[in-house]
């Protein structure tokens, strides 16, 4: 699995990528938070930050990084305040946190249980219909429902926004793209199509502005 790690620290960052690699990870590491921020679209499986940064901090990367996708784990570390920056860390939605110094075998601890987490709910439960994410199908009671590409594209960008009302013009600029110049009706067509096939889904409109995915269970 690929590891985004952020670090100034130069004999630090070396000595965690090393024991990451060791572990069997494949590890990019930045020294500032700007040419991280050039590469979120990488989207890899895990980002490591630290707060203090040249550039960019650590409190601006996970601010982009969870805008871009929610559900990718971040692990925050940080020499300063601990208890602030922890708190901070997590209203921001970071998944762990480190103050340093710590062991580096720690975070290779800490990484390994994230990504174990993350690999168990990585076909998640919508509803009544579980998202099979490498197959690009629903499943419910072994029975499967394909998806086109533009179906499978607007389920996961509700799950990565999870109980947040989309408008359908955001709605349209994410899955079909800045350039596309097509009405917006496009998408109440295509969700309209979906919800044929998977009633049960619990995907509501709201009237006048757009759509949102309750709660996945």
């Amino acid at each position: 699995m690929k590891l985004y790690l952020v670090e100034d620290e130069k004999n630090l960052q070396q000595l965690l990528v090393t024991y990451l690699i060791e572990d069997g990870y494949t590890v990019t590491a930045f020294d500032d938070g700007r040419d991280a921020l050039n590469c979120l679209n990488d989207e890899p499986d895990l980002w490591i930050l630290d707060i203090m940064l040249p550039e960019v901090d650590g409190f601006t990367l996970i601010k982009k990084i969870k805008e871009k996708n929610s559900l990718t784990p971040v692990i925050f570390m940080s020499a300063r305040s601990a208890e602030l920056d922890r708190v901070i860390g997590l209203e921001m939605g970071c998944d762990d946190y480190l103050p340093k110094p710590f062991l580096p075998r720690e975070l290779v601890l800490r990484v390994n249980r994230l990504l174990q987490y993350k690999r168990t709910t990585q076909n998640p439960k919508i509803g009544s219909y579980i998202f099979d994410v490498n197959r690009r199908i629903l499943l419910k009671e072994n029975i499967s429902i394909d998806l086109t590409v533009k179906e499978y594209d607007l389920i996961k960008l509700f799950l990565s926004n999870i109980d947040q009302a989309l408008s359908r013009s955001d709605i349209l600029d994410d899955v079909w793209g800045d350039n596309y110049f097509g009405s917006e009706r496009v998408v109440d067509d295509t969700l309209r199509r979906l919800r044929k096939k998977a009633p049960e889904l619990p995907l509501e409109a709201i009237y006048g502005f757009g759509y949102i995915l309750k709660g996945v269970i």
